[in-house]
């Protein structure tokens, strides 16, 4: 069974940036995914289409395919540190939830003034190249409930 829309895969991997640090990896926990329903980043879904069980492969995904460019319009400067109310010690790498008028957004504080913080609303990963090492360890049908909630539920079972 070969991995397609409406499938579910199970897929070993580990993630590394262009400098070869690991930022995420499954560690033998087989991440269970539905295809064709953007649960992954597109470079990725795009190479996991007709895999199957067994195969072992090194995708290389550009920022593009993966998390986006870093749009600038997501960086704030100039933002008070008022804005932190109960937060005493601000630092940069810290991620607070901010509202505005598209819903609430994941923001990180990549600078720190006097009396303003700059904040990064792009997703930690934008604008990087992503390198993924896959062994695929799984694949089947996707049940009726899947399809409707749109993603795969738990492992599933290691059915082939």
């Amino acid at each position: 069974m070969k991995i397609e829309q409406n499938k579910v895969g199970m897929i070993d991997y580990s993630l590394t940036d262009a400098e070869g640090n690991v930022i995420d990896a499954s560690n033998g926990q087989a991440l269970a995914y539905l295809h064709g329903h953007s649960n992954l980043i597109p470079g990725l879904e795009k190479e996991l289409e007709g895999k199957q069980v067994g195969d072992k492969f090194t995708a290389n995904i550009a920022a593009a395919d993966a998390y986006g460019e870093t749009q600038p319009h997501l960086i704030q400067e100039g933002v008070p540190k008022s804005m932190f109310q109960g937060v005493d010690n601000l630092e940069v790498g810290m991620r607070f939830e901010a509202q505005s008028e598209q819903g609430v957004h994941s923001v990180e504080i990549t600078k720190i003034d006097d009396e303003t913080v700059t904040v990064d609303g792009n997703h930690p990963l934008a604008g990087k190249d992503l390198n993924f090492d896959i062994e695929v360890m799984g694949v089947r049908d996707a049940t009726e409930e899947e399809l409707e909630h749109g993603h795969a539920h738990g492992d599933g079972g290691h059915q082939h």
